[in-house]
């Protein structure tokens, strides 16, 4: 069985990234999953060794495949097949976006313009 493809999107959904696998198959139809740059498609067949870059929601993670895998395993054996080569900061980053995600106005200051709305948003997810 470990001669036979594996495709991305049923990789990433095996080791736990993606709740579903249509979920994975979107986020590689979207170009959120890139192999050296470039965007693959869900039908990439993934090979040992191989890096790829992720966007999930506002996290940009980097994982290294370690072994192959054909079914969703336990969330304390997904170590075993996948390398997280993930930067500490952008986990600190985060944590900082999600204790800081919200943002505060002033009693009586109204609705943010749509500039305002803009730059909020520019500040948050980017």
């Amino acid at each position: 069985m470990d001669d036979e493809p594996l495709r991305i999107d049923k990789y990433l959904w095996a080791i736990r990234l993606f709740k579903t696998r249509s979920l994975a198959t979107e986020a590689c139809r979207s170009g959120r999953i890139k192999k050296e740059g470039v965007p693959v498609k869900a039908s990439h067949e993934v090979k040992v060794g191989e890096r790829y870059d992720l966007v999930i929601e506002q996290l940009h993670k980097q994982i290294e495949v370690k072994e192959l895998i054909h079914n969703r395993v336990g969330a304390k054996l997904v170590n075993n097949f996948v390398i997280d080569l993930t930067p500490k900061e952008e986990y600190e980053r985060i944590q900082m976006v999600r204790q800081y995600g919200y943002e505060r106005r002033d009693r009586g200051a109204g609705r943010p313009t749509k500039r305002d709305r803009r730059n909020i948003e520019e500040f948050k997810y980017k």
